[in-house]
């Protein structure tokens, strides 16, 4: 993982660089970008930020039904999030990290964040790479794992039995909403690095160079 934040500390020095850190659920991604930004932060100011902060409310989500599709068009409001945080950014001006509370279905306020000069704004969530956001970053880390491992891993955050199973009726909307993003937009490839996340002790990284 050091080589990885070095590579991040050199881009674009003294200059303000955004990098997401993207993946499907489960895969580990808010560990992963906590930890880039501890080792980040002793050379560079460092910006953390999750796009579950900007979903939609529960009636859009849910508007046309529960599906894949659904999951993979209507959770984000990427518009609030590039008015929230990335124009701010790229300005200079101070962001804010959330908008939306998704579990109590509310809009929140929260302090704005100052930037500076050479802050490194570290993003994590899935479907980061989607064609509205790929614009937006100067680098992006794919955090890489089955759906075999994620589905458990990321089931086990919430309470009561889960069906481990990638392929089970429970499943479906996520993993499906997930496979078409990976499929559409080939996040593994397009990516500046990837990170091999499967075995959480062992973590591998391929800096492509």
């Amino acid at each position: 993982m050091l080589a990885l934040a070095d590579r991040i500390v050199a881009l674009l020095p003294q200059q303000r660089i955004a990098v997401a850190v993207d993946g499907v659920d489960g895969a580990g991604k808010t560990v992963v970008a906590d930890e880039i930004a501890e080792l980040v932060g002793h050379r560079r100011h460092v910006v953390r930020v999750s796009i579950d902060g900007f979903h939609h409310p529960r009636e859009v989500r849910h508007r046309d039904g529960r599906g894949p599709e659904q999951f993979y068009r209507d959770s984000y409001d990427y518009a609030a999030f590039r008015a929230a945080v990335m124009e701010p950014f790229r300005a200079g001006d101070p962001v804010t990290s959330a908008v939306y509370d998704v579990e109590q279905d509310r809009p929140v306020r929260v302090p704005a964040v100052p930037v500076e000069p050479d802050t490194v704004l570290l993003v994590d969530g899935i479907f980061l790479q989607r064609p509205e956001l790929r614009s937006t970053w100067d680098a992006a880390l794919f955090v890489d794992v089955p759906f075999t491992v994620s589905v458990p891993r990321g089931n086990a955050r919430f309470p009561g039995p889960h069906d481990s199973d990638p392929e089970a009726e429970s499943n479906h909307r996520y993993v499906d909403g997930q496979r078409r993003y990976l499929d559409e937009v080939r996040p593994r490839e397009r990516a500046t690095w990837v990170l091999d996340n499967t075995d959480l002790g062992r973590p591998r990284v391929d800096l492509r160079g």
